[in-house]
């Protein structure tokens, strides 16, 4: 992954450089909050660390501006302000996270693996299964690359039946899903749901991708289409 830190403490950062380098991170520094806006304008980061206070500009207004700009990466501030006014301050302007000085090297590691991994997660959105592609952001189900018309709880099955592929789902976990704790549904008001996404998706195969466990719910399986 690609970091960008900024940290105008110069042994403190080399420090961190070196454990991310160590993590196998490609990192760039910068010393100061401009540099580091400049480094943004010509290179793409998965992750911009920056410390609340440095010369030039400020993290909050590094933060602020990448924002402005349309970054969409992660962003964690590094900070001796631990007052919840400040705090709050700093996850309004932009960031995703902040850790508080002085920290341990191992806890900051944490954090950054936490917002990598949200990362991997939003570009992990797109779930292809077989001529099957569920797009978990737009809310768009393809067939064969053609857009198939599903209403809110028939979008909700599949989401769920796709994140858990081969997974078997129990009938309270899929009702819970879909129609939340209270749900107040019949067995019956789920398997005419099945029925009709089945017919959506799965035209005309003699096995369902919708699989029924019997006495248990349901599962999602692969059928190799040529």
């Amino acid at each position: 992954m690609k970091i960008l830190l900024a940290e105008d403490d110069a042994r403190l950062r080399r420090n961190i450089v070196h454990i991310l380098k160590k993590e196998f991170h490609n990192v760039t520094e910068a010393g100061n909050g401009q540099d580091a806006l400049d480094h943004t304008l010509i290179e793409t980061y998965d992750l911009v660390i920056l410390d609340w206070m440095m010369p030039q500009l400020t993290g909050i207004e590094v933060c602020q501006q990448l924002r402005n700009n349309g970054f969409n990466g992660s962003i964690l501030m590094l900070t001796a302000k631990d007052d919840t006014e400040d705090i709050i301050k700093g996850l309004d302007s932009g960031a995703d996270d902040y850790i508080v000085k002085p920290f341990k090297i191992e806890e900051l590691l944490a954090r950054v693996r936490a917002l990598l991994r949200r990362k991997d997660k939003v570009i992990e959105q797109v779930i292809q299964i077989d001529h099957l592609q569920l797009n978990v952001d737009s809310r768009v189900f393809l067939y064969n690359n053609e857009e198939v018309d599903l209403t809110k709880n028939e979008f909700l099955l599949l989401e769920y039946l796709f994140t858990n592929k081969g997974r078997v789902l129990t009938r309270e976990q899929i009702c819970i899903y879909i129609w939340g704790y209270d749900y107040d549904v019949s067995n019956n008001s789920l398997d005419a749901l099945v029925k009709l996404v089945r017919k959506k998706i799965d035209n005309g195969q003699s096995k369902s991708r919708i699989q029924n466990v019997r006495g248990i719910g349901y599962k999602l399986r692969e059928i190799n289409v040529s």
